[in-house]
């Protein structure tokens, strides 16, 4: 499907406070190739909860930069199982251990930390997008996350055309912890990106 910058503005105004799993099922029936992608971050299981709860074999894309912490990958493995949830996994062509002795992880003011981010993330990233060519791309993007997220929407356009749905776009961390208290599903906050080391530090996905 295609929509222009000012139907996309338009639906934004009507979604918003709408409940995600209303966005949810309106992208699912208007898109033909829909994806998630999820990296196993705090508040993650919320848009996986919510898009299994609407359409339970939809692929998840997990691009694994291979530092994940153990509580991180304990974490994925258990909402895998309870989740039933379609991974597609997409890894590094490099090991961790064979990168960490020629580069380590380099700091974000170190030049190799732009190739250290190509390697680990922006590679498996587009190689997976390239092999699903998704026309709808389900994200947890937040309102408040970084300054390039705050200029983004419920719906918005990847630089490639793709509709990228966030529907917890304006949900506080409050909300989520309810929602999350309400279907008991667990949260994981001992995350680390290597890519992005601060918090709101955007990795290069979503620009």
């Amino acid at each position: 499907m295609a929509f222009t910058q000012q139907q996309i503005k338009n639906l934004n105004v009507q979604f918003k406070g709408i409940p995600p799993e209303e966005i949810i099922s309106w992208a699912v029936k208007n898109a033909e190739r829909p994806v998630v992608t999820t990296n196993f971050r705090p508040y993650e299981v919320a848009i996986l909860n919510a898009v299994s709860e609407v359409k339970d074999n939809i692929p998840v894309i997990w691009c694994d930069t291979g530092y994940n912490t153990p509580n991180t990958y304990k974490h994925a493995e258990e909402l895998i199982d309870r989740l039933k949830l379609h991974i597609d996994l997409y890894v590094p062509k490099q090991t961790s251990a064979h990168r960490d002795v020629i580069m380590g992880i380099p700091q974000i003011d170190d030049p190799k930390h732009r190739e250290f981010t190509e390697q680990v993330k922006l590679e498996p990233f587009r190689r997976a997008m390239e092999a699903h060519k998704p026309d709808v791309w389900f994200t947890n993007l937040r309102k408040g996350q970084t300054a390039l997220r705050d200029s983004l929407d419920i719906l918005s356009l990847s630089k490639d055309g793709v509709l990228k749905v966030s529907p917890f776009y304006y949900w506080s961390d409050t909300q989520l912890d309810a929602y999350l208290d309400e279907r008991d599903l667990p949260n994981e906050h001992k995350y680390f990106d290597p890519t992005k080391v601060l918090e709101n530090r955007e990795c290069g996905l979503h620009t």
